[in-house]
């Protein structure tokens, strides 16, 4: 599998043609697509022209960066100028936006070559990426298994092959848990990092946008173009973005890696424990510390983002709440219990946020990043309600976003990243937090893991 790097180097060297690698993806999504259905819209035309666009550039010495002729794909929550953007929902299933996402606008003017809109949860609202609408997306490691959602096709297209990076979004996990059960990147930004303008909105104050990739330097590259100051989005950042790609060699030398005494180690499928704890004999090989930490009450963490995603969502869809037949049945109920909580409960769930975003500062005096599973489990299958993890009966939703949801209230980056697969020959995914914009020492880290782990460039089985 090619990561976006080698791609690059490939045209630079003029050993393949943007429209070469590009005519190479479209080639792959016709072959796959039908069983993963990993794409809603497939742009062809638009992406041959902008691939033969970037190599007459490139004939006249103009190469925009990294993402020069590398083609991508963007979940389907993304505007697109006369590119249909559904969210995975009969609301907008003929929706055409007169205007680009920032992300797309930055990507575009970074020379990526958009391929298509990727298939994902009905409104970005669950984690399975069985659609009622736009039909169920398959894990391309296991054909009968969930690949995560809610950017279920994201996950699913960058792990199969059918192109080199795929925008997400992510309220509670919607980036990280594809990344895990697919064995992909995936990063999470901090709060205000990436802009949302653009992007048709699931939670007001959740919901982050970033990248799934085939290698952690991948993910950097792309957050090297998409991240900054939007004054479009009022929750975006001003802080200075840094460079964020890791140098080839590496050394955690100094560096404190946070592995929780508590919550995140507890009720997981062993094989999952084993290669978590693994990374951190990893770690600590490269030179890092591992220092034992006690984080705050993560439950309580969960259930006060449950009480804002729950409000918000169906403040966002309250003029649509009316046309109960264009829900599916999973996303309406949520909205339905998201009305029925009361103002109080809003208010004091944002109230501790505040304080619990304070409480988790004091985990950062000990631990420069932390050291977590992504996914309790690796990927159920499809249509299981329920899992078994630890002896306990668990939903598979909440099961699957018990690690990862509290980090979007907190708004800190967090990435995924494989770390081995399961006896069943399933992605196990590990998860970095860092502090608020210290992205680059969690990506750091993660390509140092990387380099060692070796499962970089790993494909599923034949399809």
């Amino acid at each position: 599998m090619l990561t976006i790097g080698e791609a690059a180097s490939l045209q630079r060297d003029r050993k393949l043609s943007a429209v070469e690698l590009t005519r190479h993806y479209l080639d792959h999504i016709e072959k796959l697509n039908a069983k993963l259905n990993a794409f809603i819209t497939v742009t062809s035309e638009r992406a041959l022209a902008d691939a033969a666009r970037c190599d007459e550039e490139r004939k006249h010495g103009k190469v925009r960066g990294p993402l020069h002729g590398i083609p991508v794909a963007i979940k389907d929550v993304f505007c697109t100028r006369g590119v249909r953007t559904t969210c995975g929902s009969k609301l907008f299933s003929d929706y055409v936006p007169d205007h680009d996402a920032a992300v797309v606008e930055r990507l575009q003017a970074a020379g990526a070559v958009l391929l298509g809109k990727t298939t994902l949860h009905e409104l970005a609202y669950g984690i399975t990426s069985n659609n009622p609408h736009f039909g169920t997306v398959h894990n391309p490691w296991d054909l009968e298994r969930l690949p995560g959602g809610s950017s279920g096709g994201s996950g699913s297209a960058v792990a199969s092959g059918m192109c080199l990076m795929a925008m997400g979004t992510d309220t509670g996990g919607s980036i990280r848990i594809p990344a895990s059960f697919c064995g992909t990147v995936g990063l999470k930004p901090t709060t205000g990092r990436v802009s949302r303008y653009g992007i048709l909105p699931l939670d007001f104050t959740l919901d982050h946008a970033g990248p799934l990739t085939a290698s952690v330097r991948d993910a950097a590259v792309v957050l090297n173009v998409i991240a900054g100051r939007d004054t479009r989005d009022d929750s975006s950042s001003a802080r200075p973005v840094a460079n964020y790609l890791p140098p080839a060699e590496i050394s955690l030398r100094g560096v404190r890696v946070g592995l929780p005494e508590n919550f995140f180690f507890d009720r997981l499928d062993p094989e999952v424990e084993r290669a978590v704890r693994g990374v951190a004999d990893a770690a600590k090989g490269l030179g890092a510390e591992i220092v034992s930490v006690k984080v705050p009450d993560m439950e309580g963490i969960n259930a006060t983002a449950r009480v804002i995603l729950l409000s918000e969502a169906s403040a966002a869809m309250e003029r649509f709440l009316d046309r109960r037949g264009d829900f599916g049945a999973d996303v309406l109920a949520l909205f339905d219990q998201g009305r029925l909580i009361p103002a109080t409960y809003y208010i004091n769930a944002q109230r501790l946020r505040r304080v619990y975003m304070l409480e988790f500062q004091a985990v950062f005096e000990r631990a420069d990043c932390l050291l977590t599973p992504a996914t309790p489990t690796p990927a159920p299958r499809i249509g299981q309600t329920e899992l078994v993890v630890g002896g306990n009966r668990e939903d598979v939703r909440l099961a699957s976003t018990r690690l990862v949801r509290g980090i979007n209230l907190l708004g800190l980056p967090a990435l995924s990243l494989p770390c081995g697969l399961s006896g069943e020959g399933l992605p196990i995914g590990a998860q970095l937090i860092g502090r608020a914009f210290e992205e680059e020492l969690v990506l750091r880290v993660g390509a140092a893991l990387e380099d060692v782990i070796g499962f970089r460039g790993r494909r599923p089985p034949a399809l």
